[in-house]
């Protein structure tokens, strides 16, 4: 038997190596997918050899996922609940792609993660990796009959005692998790949601009290819908967020702390940073509103709550979230110009938009005299637009 298991060399992963090796009697090959969580991979691969591995993919996926994962959903304005830019969650389709397509490429019986049966990311992985082979078997260590663990110093002791190289020693007081759009800290001293986060737990902004001192100005061009370039300096997918990331980190922008209902039921508090989603988001929301007919804007924006549901609840390959992308796609047609905002203690401002394609006529908008407005047409828009109103206002007043 040959098994894939996705793999970060932390504990959870370094005991699930052995342990499926051991368990199945399988050889293993280890998958690390860097999706900017700038975590250092220089040893990873000797790692996961000595834990019991034969062979470790790393690689470097930042590029496809700001393109083809992080700038779709900017596109569709997706926020799930209306806080939450979806930051682990879009991360989670892409390493489960590829977690199946090396499957496929060594011929692998089987993939394995280590997501908990209590999370969002076992049904984000297997959904995947369903929509991409149907026959697929998944070792989900977590819920896996034969997986005995209860608590972190079980699997500390059980990698002494197997000689599996690690670093942890004792329970964190959260979980961590980060890729290029964000990093959510959870679990531990965050279960309590009345408890207020420590003011030290920040990792891509600066605490509130430590942030710049003087406001600062962004330029940010789209084409069609699509950030290209900060300032006029045109940049990658991947380049642009980390630069947003780090503009944003320094002014404390984009942090929140909420209560989310989960998938499989219930509730978890979270702290989430994400600097640079946050800039696009309102920048992109900007230019929207001068380039987007308004129709258009509003069927759309009907989209969002859906939309960000299929990407919070593992959907991506599905079909529904296919078509609404083409439909979101579609809309971003002549969205394209740039957008000023100014960062400053958290928040972001956007003070200016500008788009070739722009739908702002100043001559009509202006309260100054114009001819190309007539004010008395609206006298009978209103009465139409009122006719409903007044008969059901007459019919009450027949029955009084």
């Amino acid at each position: 038997m040959k098994v894939v298991v996705a793999y970060s060399g932390g504990l959870d992963t370094s005991v699930i190596v052995k342990w499926v090796k051991e368990t199945y009697n399988a050889e293993v090959i280890c998958f690390c997918a860097d999706v900017g969580q700038e975590e250092e991979t220089v040893g990873l691969e000797e790692k996961a050899i000595k834990t019991g591995a034969s062979k470790c993919y790393i690689e470097d996926l930042t590029e496809e996922f700001a393109r083809d994962f992080i700038f779709p959903i900017m596109k569709a304005n997706a926020i799930y609940e209306g806080t939450y830019l979806l930051g682990t969650s879009i991360a989670r389709p892409l390493i489960g792609k590829r977690l199946v397509e090396i499957a496929r490429a060594e011929g692998a019986d089987a993939i394995c993660h280590g997501a908990t049966g209590k999370g969002n990311d076992q049904v984000r992985f297997e959904m995947t990796a369903y929509a991409m082979q149907p026959g697929i078997k998944i070792i989900a260590a977590w819920r896996d009959p034969k997986w005995t663990f209860r608590s972190r110093s079980e699997m500390i002791k059980y990698a002494h005692d197997h000689n599996i190289p690690i670093s942890s020693t004792t329970a964190k007081p959260y979980s961590m998790d980060r890729n290029l759009l964000h990093i959510s800290f959870e679990g531990g001293i965050l279960e309590d949601p009345w408890a207020a986060a420590p003011e030290d737990l920040a990792v891509m902004t600066c605490a509130l009290k430590d942030a710049a001192d003087e406001p600062e100005e962004v330029v940010i061009t789209f084409e069609k819908g699509t950030p290209v370039a900060v300032n006029g300096e045109q940049l990658s997918p991947a380049a642009l967020m980390r630069k947003l990331n780090a503009i944003g980190g320094r002014h404390a922008v984009g942090r929140i702390d909420i209560v989310e209902n989960r998938f499989v039921g219930m509730k978890s508090r979270g702290i989430y940073e994400t600097p640079g989603g946050t800039i696009l988001h309102a920048a992109h929301r900007a230019l929207e509103s001068i380039t987007m007919d308004k129709e258009v804007m509003h069927l759309r924006d009907s989209f969002i709550p859906d939309y960000a549901r299929m990407v919070y609840n593992g959907f991506w390959f599905a079909p529904e979230r296919e078509m609404l992308q083409a439909a979101i796609d579609k809309s971003q047609e002549f969205v394209s110009g740039d957008v000023r905002v100014k960062l400053f203690k958290g928040a972001c401002h956007v003070n200016g938009r500008r788009s070739e394609y722009t739908l702002y006529d100043h001559d009509i908008a202006s309260f100054e005299a114009e001819e190309v407005y007539n004010q008395q047409d609206a006298t009978g828009f209103i009465r139409l637009q009122s006719l409903r109103l007044r008969v059901e206002a007459n019919s009450k007043q027949h029955k009084m």
